[in-house]
């Protein structure tokens, strides 16, 4: 069974406060294209501008840091195919703090909160769950593969405020997956997780087609 995790990206849709909603429109619509092609055969050739934080993302390293490897260099080995773990927090604090008892290393934590419940709403960008400094630093000291959550952010959002879950584990080479979705149709473990971005070099952050593979 594949379980989607990702939100589908719309035209104008906020993803975060500030940033710009994606435009979606047509390069070469299937009606002009009856000029170019012979009869009977059209195409549509879309176009989207879009700021790379829109809908569920992956954050690498080059994201936080000028030095830390971009879209093109972060290998599928961290990205694809990876054991996943979902930790369950929707208990309602807004700080998630792990159990240290959890076996982390070599694999795709996913943090559910069920926050995701509020996506594309104003509620959503408020007062939104995020995970401890101290357990981001535990996750890069153990070796997690991944990092994602179901919220607005792995980090509390303050105006100018320090993103130290970001700092700690983008600096241990972690990826950071943010705004997934559905982590409740995943079992705790026993299954793969998918989230591989474009190659583009010199980006740090780009929306991917996050999913999971559950025997």
């Amino acid at each position: 069974m594949i379980v989607e995790l990702s939100h589908t990206i719309t035209d104008g849709m906020v993803t975060y406060p500030g940033i710009p909603g994606p435009v979606i429109g047509t390069h070469l619509s299937r009606e002009a294209s009856r000029e170019v092609y012979e009869p009977g055969t059209e195409f549509h050739m879309g176009m989207i501008t879009l700021a790379a934080n829109t809908g569920t993302y992956l954050d690498t390293p080059h994201h936080r840091y000028a030095d830390g490897q971009d879209l093109s260099q972060v290998p599928l080995s961290k990205l694809a195919d990876l054991p996943g773990l979902v930790v369950r927090a929707e208990g309602g604090a807004r700080k998630v703090v792990l159990d240290e008892d959890l076996d982390v290393r070599g694999r795709a934590v996913l943090i559910q909160t069920g926050w995701d419940r509020h996506f594309g709403t104003d509620r959503y960008q408020r007062e939104h769950p995020y995970l401890a400094p101290e357990s981001a630093a535990w996750l890069a000291e153990q070796g997690a593969a991944l990092v994602g959550i179901d919220s607005l952010n792995i980090d509390d959002t303050p105006p100018r405020g320090p993103r130290p879950a970001h700092s700690v584990l983008l600096q241990a080479g972690i990826p950071l997956v943010e705004h997934l979705t559905g982590l409740a149709a995943l079992p705790d473990d026993g299954f793969r997780f998918h989230a591989a971005p474009p190659m583009v070099a010199g980006m740090g952050t780009f929306p991917v087609r996050a999913y999971a593979v559950v025997p």
